[in-house]
């Protein structure tokens, strides 16, 4: 089919739920997707498991995208979360909501959701075609169709660009849409990396790679700003280049250009106040009065991240816990509470 209602460029998520549902409302539909296979980014988001969507409201939704929010707030009320989960059981795939509201396949396979968007396309009667397109058609100020690089054009009066950005090249997301709606006169905003892992400025993270954190506080400030920008319970990890896990992925959309405005700061024990805090540690050093300071904190901190915390208390690792000072006791509680980062 060389002429139809609408092409869909690119078959991720977007592109086939868009294809299959205007082809059930009766459209003829022509879906071009440059890749062998559809929906590749899908298939390793949740680490291959897929979180679908968060079972919430829509306002809470909102409240959680961290600039811009007003632009969602049509396409969310349209088809809010509770909608996604529902088309999808509909589809075949049961569904299980885990901690902070995030929903996965119950089989936890991403490739559940990708046959299941795929057959949803089909089943509405898509066609699809394996094609790469490099311009749009244009003529007097309107869209006749699209030209592919093999010289095949398919002719429709309607394209929706559903390409994604260009996070992850190696899935085909290497920024074609924004090449294709610059050719219909839209404006570009050069993009900015986000959801990825945060390099930092302390040598003392390379120590701590491989090291996974749960239930930890991750808090971003900014410089001039009474309130944090991004505060947040979860799990990160240290790398040989700095931070990364949930809580990291999350709190880089918040950063800007500049990072020297920026300081991060870990809560190892969020569920402790300060007073909580230090009563436990005076416990622990009853315990091990008479031990090395550097010895007595195996029940309190991950093994690797000890010798790193003797450090920056400025304590010396071989002294008597028995001798430790109150100030001493004081210093390492607020840097178990606040141990600082910078981007």
């Amino acid at each position: 089919m060389k002429q139809c209602d609408l092409i869909v460029i690119g078959g991720g998520a977007a592109g086939l739920l868009a294809a299959g549902t205007a082809a059930r409302h009766g459209a003829q539909v022509m879906l071009l997707e440059k890749n062998p296979r559809m929906a590749r980014k899908v298939m390793i988001t949740g680490k291959g498991r897929c979180n679908v969507t968060n079972d919430c409201t829509e306002e809470v939704f909102l409240q959680h995208v961290c600039s811009n929010s007003k632009f969602l707030f049509g396409p969310i009320h349209q088809f809010p979360p509770q909608r996604m989960m529902s088309l999808l059981e509909e589809l075949g795939v049961p569904l299980k909501v885990e901690r902070g509201n995030r929903v996965f396949p119950l089989s936890d396979k991403a490739v559940d959701i990708v046959d299941a968007l795929v057959a949803f396309a089909k089943n509405a009667g898509v066609c699809f075609e394996q094609k790469q397109v490099d311009r749009l058609l244009i003529s007097d100020q309107t869209i006749q169709g699209v030209h592919c690089d093999d010289d095949t054009v398919f002719f429709a009066p309607k394209v929706l660009i559903a390409t994604g950005g260009k996070s992850y090249p190696l899935t085909g997301s290497t920024g074609d849409g924004y090449q294709l709606a610059q050719q219909a006169g839209h404006t570009i905003i050069p993009p900015r990396p986000s959801l990825i892992p945060v390099e930092t400025q302390e040598e003392w993270c390379r120590e701590c790679m491989g090291l996974s954190l749960k239930n930890v506080t991750l808090t971003l400030w900014e410089k001039g700003k009474k309130k944090p920008v991004y505060t947040e319970l979860g799990e990160m990890l240290f790398t040989h280049f700095g931070i990364s896990g949930p809580l990291v992925l999350t709190a880089s959309t918040y950063l800007k250009k500049d990072l020297s405005v920026y300081h991060m700061e870990i809560d190892l024990k969020p569920a402790l106040d300060a007073q909580q805090l230090e009563q436990r540690i005076l416990r622990d050093f009853e315990k091990n009065q008479n031990r090395d300071f550097f010895n007595s904190l195996s029940e309190l901190l991950p093994r690797k991240l000890i010798p790193v915390m003797v450090r920056l208390s400025s304590i010396p690792p071989t002294q008597k816990v028995h001798q430790i000072t109150k100030g001493q006791r004081e210093n390492l509680c607020r840097l178990i509470k606040h141990l600082p980062l910078t981007p």
